[in-house]
């Protein structure tokens, strides 16, 4: 298998930077293929702009998906959105890791998506969710966070985790085509002792290790709707 690891974080001792060094690892040793992407080593720019393109299809005003599309074509796109475009077609599996900020991934994890999951290659008119171009791969997310366990949840002061996570999960992920597993979830992290992030990694661990015996997150399939993308009838 082929995995390719985008890891966000600004420090290279924490925690989240362990559970990346866990991953390459635990999936080396394994005799996977593994290539990581570390957004902040690599300085990436996560905003998406005209610079992004060397030729326009429209000079004049900017609509960044057709531009995309336009330049992916010409092979015209900026030398670092087409070296992450080229990582992620070569993967199997796409792991996102990160800290949760603000219930939601870091800006620069961000800016990732938004300028490498271009339009025409990613999605594109009905090519989404089961018909995405990204069908045939899958994705796990493995993030950090502060809160306790016990804080999310369906009656939980912040609600489910699945639902703070779904503009990631299937906004962005799911909608792109690929089989989405469960996530991994490191709770607690700033604050809990030395031997609970040695269990942390150990689970971690495990969960790498049975990724062939976890089921996908469940996404619209296009076959339950028409050509306006409406409910069929049942």
């Amino acid at each position: 298998m082929k995995v390719l690891i985008v890891h966000a974080h600004n420090e290279p001792r924490s925690f989240n930077s362990a559970l990346k060094d866990c991953a390459v690892e635990q999936l080396s040793g394994a005799g996977h293929e593994v290539q990581v992407s570390d957004l902040h080593a690599m300085d990436w720019n996560p905003v998406a702009s005209a610079a992004d393109f060397g030729c326009r299809a429209n000079p004049d005003y900017l609509v960044y998906a057709l531009e995309q599309r336009h330049n992916y074509e010409a092979g015209t796109l900026a030398a670092d959105i087409a070296a992450e475009i080229a990582k992620v077609q070569w993967c199997d599996l796409l792991i996102l890791n990160f800290p949760l900020y603000w219930f939601s991934m870091p800006a620069i994890l961000k800016g990732w998506i938004d300028r490498v999951m271009i339009s025409g290659v990613f999605y594109g008119g009905k090519r989404i969710y089961d018909r995405g171009g990204m069908c045939g791969k899958r994705a796990l997310v493995a993030l950090t966070l502060g809160g306790r366990e016990h804080m999310f949840g369906p009656q939980a002061i912040h609600g489910e985790i699945h639902t703070l996570l779904r503009p990631l999960l299937q906004g962005s992920l799911g909608y792109c085509g690929f089989a989405v597993l469960p996530p991994f979830i490191g709770y607690h992290v700033p604050y809990v002792s030395t031997e609970a992030r040695g269990q942390i990694l150990a689970d971690y661990r495990r969960h790498l290790d049975t990724l062939d015996n976890l089921e996908p997150l469940r996404f619209p399939s296009l076959g339950d709707y028409d050509d306006r993308l409406m409910p069929l009838a049942r």
